[in-house]
């Protein structure tokens, strides 16, 4: 079957440069380097993934390590305190203090674990328990006290925290008995014994903290990795797909058709559009064609939809772009009327009245943005629709609209003073199906108040006009 017919009209041969075999081949390299280079990527991020779970759980077994060291470390105090109460051996005394002070292993805990960031929840809870713990300390310190005045076999060598411990005086008139007895008591008692648990309370609030923030991070880590993966998956596939595309296209694309299409173009005549090089010859006319026709087309809409006398789009084209506006765009639309229009054209003439419409529609457009859309709609109506705006510019429309009849009210043209009446609507939703008479009602409330003016529609009482 022949591909090719005759030409029935005169045509010169056109010089196209197509993409040829060689070109094909670098694109398909030059794409596949860079599918190799996301795949590589993909693996270095896979891999920071997997090191990012590793310290994670490394950090996690340090935390809880710490958070357990401090609950560990007053339940020591707490050991060595009642061992002394019971025992007075001042080597239980020594061991307390020495935690106390020189150990101090739950403040480094705390230390710790802040120099690990583990949240502000989590360390809230361990200050917590550190204060309880603190508070307890008071009461052992105490009671240690108490046994030292009670036992004056060691009160000479005691450490300065002990000996700044001041006993009541009530609690000094106690026997020496007594006073092991409220010793005891204090250590042994059911507050110390609710202050304790509270201790374990909220280092175990900690701990379970440090797990919840630790899950959600290996979670947030995991669910990055299998998107990672997946995205490795579809980077190989597609490689895949490429070596297949590349083989198809340069057996039935480019090399068989090269030989009919190049003698078809060397005839001059028509093919069908198959083929890569034969393809660009055939679209270079479709296109001079077409951009033919779009330059008729624009000629045959600009006629349509503009306004011959001031260049302006008229009704036409607004009720288009209603439609077009959806609710993704905040806008504000503009109604403006010029007022007493029929007394220009009545005084002065319709040439003068026509080119009192030409400056308005100059003042509108100079003022505006220009990707603001402004519109002859009537005789003497217009409207303008800004889009991407919010009412905190207001004082910058404001400022505009002064302009305006600021430029109106000049007549160093020659022509006559016109003022405006203008009503707006702002809208977050776009064109709605109200808001042409939303701003109809703000300019009707204008002309109602003596024109020369503006009001916007969210000012007025109610919203609604008062008619």
């Amino acid at each position: 079957m022949n591909t090719c017919s005759k030409n029935t009209t005169t045509q010169q041969t056109k010089h196209v440069k197509g993409i040829r075999i060689q070109t094909i081949n670098y694109i398909m390299i030059a794409v596949s380097c860079l599918f190799y280079v996301l795949i590589l990527y993909i693996t270095v991020q896979i891999s920071m993934r997997y090191n990012t779970l590793s310290q994670n759980i490394d950090t996690f077994t340090v935390c809880s390590q710490d958070s357990h060291e401090l609950e560990k470390a007053s339940d020591y105090l707490t050991e060595q305190v009642r061992l002394y109460v019971i025992t007075a051996e001042p080597e239980y005394m020594d061991s307390y203090v020495n935690e106390l002070c020189v150990s101090m292993r739950r403040e480094r805990a705390l230390e710790n674990l802040q120099n690990n960031n583990i949240g502000e929840e989590s360390l809230a809870y361990l200050r917590r328990a550190l204060d309880e713990s603190n508070r307890l300390t008071e009461t052992e310190l105490y009671a240690i006290r108490l046994i030292v005045e009670a036992d004056s076999n060691h009160s000479d060598s005691l450490s300065e925290i002990v000996e700044n411990t001041i006993i009541s005086e009530e609690d000094m008139t106690l026997s020496p008995d007594a006073k092991r007895q409220k010793a005891q008591t204090l250590v042994f008692d059911s507050e110390y014994l609710h202050a304790k648990e509270l201790i374990r309370e909220d280092t175990s609030s900690c701990l379970n903290s440090i797990i919840s923030a630790t899950l959600n991070t290996q979670e947030a880590s995991l669910d990055s990795m299998k998107q990672s993966l997946f995205r490795q998956r579809i980077y190989i596939s597609i490689l895949f797909l490429l070596n297949i595309i590349t083989f198809i296209m340069i057996i039935t694309l480019i090399i068989k058709p090269l030989k009919i299409y190049v003698n078809c173009i060397k005839e001059e005549k028509m093919l069908s559009i198959i083929g890569s090089y034969e393809f660009k010859y055939l679209a270079l006319t479709y296109n001079d064609i077409y951009k033919l026709n779009k330059v008729n087309e624009s000629i045959l809409r600009k006629k349509a939809e503009h306004d011959p006398l001031t260049g302006l789009a008229n009704r036409s084209a607004f009720e288009s772009l209603s439609e077009l506006l959806n609710s993704d765009t905040p806008l504000i639309l503009f109604l403006i009327d010029v007022d007493y229009f029929k007394g220009v054209n009545d005084t002065y003439g319709h040439q003068i009245g026509d080119q009192v419409l030409i400056k308005v529609a100059k003042a509108l457009q100079k003022t505006f943005r220009s990707q603001d859309f402004v519109m002859r709609i009537g005789g003497d109506e217009f409207a303008a629709i800004l889009t991407n705006i919010t009412l905190e510019q207001r004082s910058v429309l404001e400022q505009k609209l002064a302009y305006i009849f600021h430029f109106l009210s000049d007549t160093e043209d020659g022509l006559p003073a016109v003022t405006l009446s203008i009503g707006a609507v702002y809208s977050e939703a776009g064109f709605t199906d109200d808001l042409y008479n939303q701003a109809d009602n703000a300019l009707y409330h204008v002309k109602e108040h003596g024109r020369n003016g503006y009001a916007f529609y969210q000012d007025l009482p109610d919203n609604r006009t008062n008619q």
